[in-house]
This record gives C-alpha cells, structure tokens and sequence, in this order.
C-alpha cells in the first residue's frame, strides 16, 4: 500500500474535532501499514491552521484554497478531492462521516470507482488490509468489512475515535492547482445558519435527549436546563420531532442525527431501534423511563425507573451542586 489521503474538514476557517481523529486514524493506518499518509483541506482560507495538523502526525499537508471555497459545494469539493487523490496515487482515502462527509462519500466513490464503508465505527489493519466495522440493520448488529477495490474510501463516525497528539512533527504545505471553474459549482450551499447559544449535537460530548415522556412540549426546558447546567447539547426523538415539538436539526435517530458522546441521557425515550441506531455508540448511556421493560434500557449502563418531570429537576439540581464545588 503505497499512500493513504485524509480529507480534513474545517468550518469558517477552523479545523473541526472531526478533522483531528480523521488525521490520527490516517496516521495510525498509514504507520501500521508502512503507508505514506498526506492531508488535504479545502477552503478560502485555511493556510494558518494547515500546520495545526503536524501535532497529529501529518508530515505533508495539501491546500486548496481560493475565495470561492469560501461555502462548501458537493460538486466542486467532490472533483477536488478525486482530482488529488489520483494525482498523489492514493490508495486509500479518510474522510469523518459528517454532513459533507456523507454528502461528499457517494459522488467520491463513483469518480474513483472506489469501494466505501460508510459510518465506520472501528477501523483496523489485519494482515496488511483494512478491516472497517459498521453498524447494520439500523444499529442491531455490527459488521466488518474489507474493501476490494484499487481504492478504498472509508468514511468514520464522528467523536468515536480519539485525536492522538504527537510531538516533533512541522507539517509541510504544498498548494495544489484546482484547475476548478465556475461551471464545478453546479450545486453549492448559499448559507448556513448556525446558534450561537446551542452546540450541534453531532458535535457535542455531552447529549441529553427528550421524547414523548415528557408529556408536553412545555416540558421540554428540562432536557435543555439539564443539558445547560453539564455544557451538553439537547437532543430530541423522532416522535417529539413528528409532533412539531422540536426542530428537525435536534432530531438524534436513523432519519435524524447520529450522534457518539460521551454521555448520552436518554429522558422519557421507549429505545426504538431508530432512536438507538443514531446513538448506541455513544460511550455512557443514562436512560429514564418509566417503563421498566422499555427497550433503552437494554443498553443502558445505567438506568432510573421513574416519572422524567419529577426525577429531571432533582437530577439537574444535584449536578448543578457537584458542578459548583
């Protein structure tokens, strides 16, 4: 295996946590494999971060950058990364299955005619091939996968592997010839909106979701005091979402969001296998429900049997007690 390409995704000329465990994953691969593992960021300006990434243990990084990167397009960012994963021999390509990962990971895998292994979980080397693991059948099972194609695209779940710091490593910046007109944005993003007062919660360590447990919409500042009180996000399930008591970009599910903290608090949510698809690899679960035989608690680490609208206000004031002292 000759080279191994990370795609490194940054947001208003900011490195993303994402992009941090896409360039340790590369590393890790690329040291265990004997590969040679290069960079490549895509933005308007993005050259005073690139060296951010030798503390990870990227030796050369690859720039593309001009004003017109300034908003993410799927077709132009899509030809640039195929454009210079052929032009540096590639074999394999790392990309964070984000939003743009997973909008990018299609059309990427047609232009290189590559396999790809979406969601990636776990990612391994065996015998001189990568073995990636994935969940199947919306969460109920796992799988492992080995690609067979010339080059191989694997796509990781956000905050499921660590960022590795490394000492005594100066990235390299090279910048690269696009050769990208105007006729490459076929499709772009005019605009993105986003809270100043609420984290994503695909991006969140700490996520606390509410479902139809709470028995009313007005209820509902529960989930968002207790997520304050811990510095998390507030999450919701699907059927709350249905019911137009909270917007669609809270939604944590199959058809929602996949999220991977690492403390999930599950409040007043039965586990539908949906629900547990987009949050079952998050590293502590906490799950209140008055249903014993609910399905969150299956896989639960642990578990309050109980009425969410007493047992939330006196659990959000005993955290905000410890959290004082």
């Amino acid at each position: 295996m000759a080279k191994i390409l990370a795609f490194i995704e940054s947001r208003d000329n900011k490195l993303k946590n994402s992009g941090y465990e896409t360039a340790s994953t590369a590393v890790r691969l690329g040291n265990e494999l004997g590969a040679e593992v290069e960079a490549l960021m895509i933005g308007s300006s993005v050259s005073g971060i690139a060296s951010e990434l030798g503390s990870y243990g990227i030796k050369k990084v690859l720039l593309a950058e001009e004003p017109k990167f300034e908003k993410y397009s799927t077709t132009a960012y899509s030809k640039i990364v195929a454009d210079v994963c052929r032009m540096q021999a590639a074999d394999v390509l790392i990309i964070s299955a984000t939003a743009m990962g997973k909008d990018m990971a299609p059309p990427l895998s047609a232009k290189l005619e590559a396999g790809l292994v979406s969601d990636c979980t776990e990612i391994r080397t065996v015998g001189g091939n990568i073995i990636a693991t994935r969940p199947v059948y919306a969460g109920k099972a796992l799988i492992d996968v080995k690609v067979s194609s010339a080059i191989k695209i694997f796509a990781l779940r956000p905050n499921v592997f660590k960022p590795v710091k490394v000492d005594g490593i100066t990235s390299a910046i090279e910048k690269v010839n696009t050769g990208i007109s105007d006729e490459d944005f076929i499709v772009q993003v005019k605009e993105v909106v986003v809270s100043d007062e609420k984290q994503d919660v695909t991006e969140a360590n700490i996520v606390v979701s509410g479902g139809r447990g709470l028995k009313g919409p007005e209820n509902f500042h529960l989930v968002e005091d207790l997520a304050k009180v811990l510095g998390g996000a507030a999450g919701a399930s699907r059927a709350i979402v249905d019911a137009g008591w909270r917007p669609h970009s809270e939604q944590v599910g199959q058809t929602g969001k996949t999220v991977s903290p690492s403390l999930y608090i599950a409040i007043g949510i039965s586990g539908a296998i949906q629900h547990l698809a987009g949050m079952s690899s998050s590293k502590c679960i906490v799950a209140i429900n008055k249903d014993k035989d609910a399905p969150i608690f299956q896989i639960a680490d642990y578990g309050i049997v109980g009425d969410a609208l007493e047992i939330v206000p006196a659990l959000t004031e005993e955290f905000k007690k410890v959290l004082s002292n």
